[in-house]
Formats: structure tokens, C-alpha cells, sequence
């Protein structure tokens, strides 16, 4: 085989290194491991750096067979960093990379000013969230790195407009390019799976289930969801929210769900393994987030065909469609929450309609094939440009 104009390796392939914070089970976490997961390994050569190399996600890069590194700093600003710095730039000249794609403002702060430095490689930086969820020194910071970045990758068309206006990105150095789900997250569960994970989050069979998967962090305001879910409680008695996920909040929504007589109708599971069909097991989906960039449980939840009540937030509306796919309402109301998620609750049909309209537009915009060809030609492109 010839080898690849910008391809360093003999094999033709394009040397990709990822760039992340941790392995947790986040969402800008999952959607790196499920990229390099499903690159073309006939045509891209991966590798991953990662600052905390240890968490959940670590074994499906393993099994994989991803080589994965841990560069560990005490800071961005620390000797540690330095060091890192360094090695990074080493490593782009040795082993002669092509990509280098950071995730998150730590890893874009790392890699994009080292990757420059190198002298070869192209450097991807990215947005995946909205304006205030890092530290201020976090987001002064990623600013400068966007201006050694050769692309900034935004997930959504509103997460790429918050970009130019107030991250001072030239427009032509933005890529818009959506999280994508999995053939299999469009697919209906079987019975005796579906029958298993309602089982596994506490669900009865006759059970109405009002479900999101979020980690129970602040921002994503799950107190609002059991303000909205006590004013209707008392009309849908077999009404049940699920609360898929862990977090620092676990106790106090608890004490909140005692507190408002939720006791036994809120339901707490915890973390579940990864699985796009959970969404199955919900008669309508929510998302009560003050803050989103692009979330991955809304396309997964559209996927699946449920109707989905979300928070306009930054780039949920780019997914839902008001009135189409779901009702978007204003952050920390709860009342138009509720309005929603009982209009949904009292009209089995609509929640079909809207179900299927969803199913659509995820398959047409967020279907893996379409999101890794993107990805796939924004590689080559940028290997062919600085890879030499």
C-alpha cells in the first residue's frame, strides 16, 4: 500500500493520539472512548493520554486494544504540567503524529500549545459544554488554547455559535460536529430485557416511568424534576421518576424527595452500565439541566422513540423540536415542567408522534455512520494539511 500524503506510520494509516481528563462514566468521557472505539483501524492508528488514566471507562479501551497513557499534573499552570507539556511534544515528532484531538479544556490547555510547539501534527480542539461550568483561571485558559488550535470541534450549532461570539474563534477554524448514537440504541428492547432493566432501576410492571440519566451534580438540577414531579404526583399515582446516576447531590435529593412525600416514587439506582436502549423503559424522558452543551441522553432517548421534556438550554434545542420531538421549557421552571410531562403522561398518542418524529431526526442527523464520516474526513484532511 502507498503511503497516505500526511500519514506517518508505513502501514498508510493516520496516527490519531486522544487527549482527555479521565476515564469516568461523563458524557464528554463516553463519547471520546465510543469515537476511538469505532475509528476505521484499517485507516487510523489510536492512542490515548489521559491525566487521570483509572475509571470505568478504562476497559473498553483495553479490550479495544487502544494503547492508553496517563500524563498526570498537579495543575495547568504546575511544573508537572511543564513536563507533560514537553512530553507531549515528544511525542508528536517521534512517533510522527497527524491528529491530536483534546476533549475537554484541560486536555485542549495540555495538548494545543505542545502540539504547535512539535512543529508537525494538527491539533483539535473542543467545546462540548456551555458558558460556566469550569472555574474562571479553567475557562481563561482553554481560551488561549483555542488560539494554537488548528480546529475547534464543537458538538452542537449553538455550542459553535457560543464559540465564535465569546470565545473570539475564527469562524473558519470552527467544525460542527453532533454526538452520534449507535445502530443499536435505535433498536426496541426485548422483552425480557426491557422486563430486567425496569426490574434493575426499582420499576414495577404497571409503573408510569418519568426517567433521565445524568450524573446528580448540581447543574443538572434534578431538584427542579422533584418540585415538578410533586405537583403532579398526587393525579398519576402509579407515576414514578428515576434518577439513573451518581453524584454529590445523592443526599440531598433523597432528604428533598422525603420532604415533598415522594418517598418510594422517586427512585434512586444509581449508576448503570452504559446501554442506549435505557430509554426504553420511560414513557417520556426529561432533562432539567441549567446548563447543557449537547447532551448524549437526549439523542439517545430521541433514538429510542421516547418524547423528551427538556430545559432550552444551550445546544438541547439543536435536538428537540417544540411541539415536534418533545417541549422545551425555561431552566428551573418547574411548573411548565410538570405541565409538559403530564400532557404527555394523559396523551398516549401524542407521546407516539412525538416518539417517532425523534426517532427520525436521530437517525437522520446523529446516526453513528453519518458522525464518524465527518469525523473520519476531518482527520484525513487535517493529517494531509500539517501531517508530514
Amino acid at each position: 500500500m502507498a503511503e497516505r500524503p500526511g500519514s506517518a506510520g508505513s502501514d498508510g494509516r493516520i496516527r490519531v493520539v486522544h487527549v482527555l481528563d479521565n476515564l469516568n462514566t461523563g458524557g464528554t468521557e463516553l463519547n471520546a472512548v465510543r469515537t476511538a472505539e469505532r475509528l476505521d483501524r484499517t485507516r487510523f492508528d489510536v492512542q490515548f493520554l489521559c491525566l487521570q488514566a483509572h475509571g470505568p471507562l478504562r476497559a473498553r479501551l483495553d479490550a479495544a486494544g487502544i494503547p492508553v497513557r496517563e500524563i498526570p499534573v498537579r495543575g495547568l499552570l504546575s511544573a508537572s504540567a511543564l513536563r507533560r507539556g514537553l512530553e507531549i511534544r515528544t511525542l508528536v515528532r517521534q512517533s510522527r503524529i497527524d491528529v491530536v484531538h483534546a476533549h475537554d479544556p484541560y486536555a485542549n490547555v495540555l495538548a494545543a500549545p505542545w502540539v504547535r510547539l512539535a512543529g508537525r501534527g494538527a491539533v483539535i480542539a473542543s467545546q462540548r459544554w456551555w458558558r460556566n461550568v469550569h472555574a474562571p483561571r479553567v475557562r481563561a485558559a482553554n481560551r488561549i488554547a483555542y488560539r494554537f488550535a488548528h480546529r475547534v470541534l464543537a458538538n452542537s450549532p449553538a455550542v459553535g455559535e457560543l464559540v465564535v461570539r465569546e470565545e473570539g474563534v475564527p469562524r473558519e477554524r470552527l467544525v460542527v460536529i453532533p454526538n452520534f448514537v449507535d445502530e443499536g440504541a435505535f433498536e426496541p428492547l426485548q422483552d425480557e430485557r426491557r422486563a430486567w432493566l425496569r426490574r434493575r432501576l426499582g420499576l414495577g410492571d404497571d409503573d408510569l416511568a418519568i426517567g433521565i440519566v445524568a450524573n446528580l451534580y448540581p447543574v443538572k438540577n434534578q431538584a427542579m424534576l422533584l418540585r415538578a414531579f410533586a405537583r403532579i404526583a398526587p393525579a398519576w399515582p402509579a407515576a414514578r421518576l428515576v434518577l439513573v446516576g451518581e453524584g454529590k447531590e445523592r443526599g440531598a435529593l433523597e432528604i428533598q424527595a422525603g420532604s415533598l412525600g415522594l418517598a418510594g416514587r422517586v427512585l434512586l439506582p444509581g449508576t448503570v452500565p452504559h446501554e442506549p436502549g435505557i430509554a426504553n423503559v420511560f414513557e417520556v424522558a426529561v432533562l432539567s439541566s441549567n446548563e447543557e452543551g449537547f447532551p448524549n441522553w437526549v439523542v439517545e432517548a430521541m433514538a429510542a422513540g421516547r418524547p423528551v421534556v427538556a430545559t432550552a438550554v444551550g445546544g438541547v434545542p439543536d435536538a428537540v423540536i417544540e411541539g415536534e420531538t418533545g417541549h422545551l421549557v425555561a431552566p428551573d421552571d418547574d411548573a411548565a415542567m410538570a405541565g409538559a410531562i403530564e400532557g404527555l403522561l394523559a396523551d398516549p398518542g401524542r407521546r407516539r408522534r412525538f416518539g417517532a418524529a425523534g426517532t427520525e431526526r436521530a437517525r437522520r442527523l446523529y446516526h453513528v455512520d453519518a458522525v464518524m464520516e465527518s469525523l473520519e474526513s476531518l482527520y484525513e484532511e487535517l493529517a494531509g494539511l500539517y501531517g508530514r
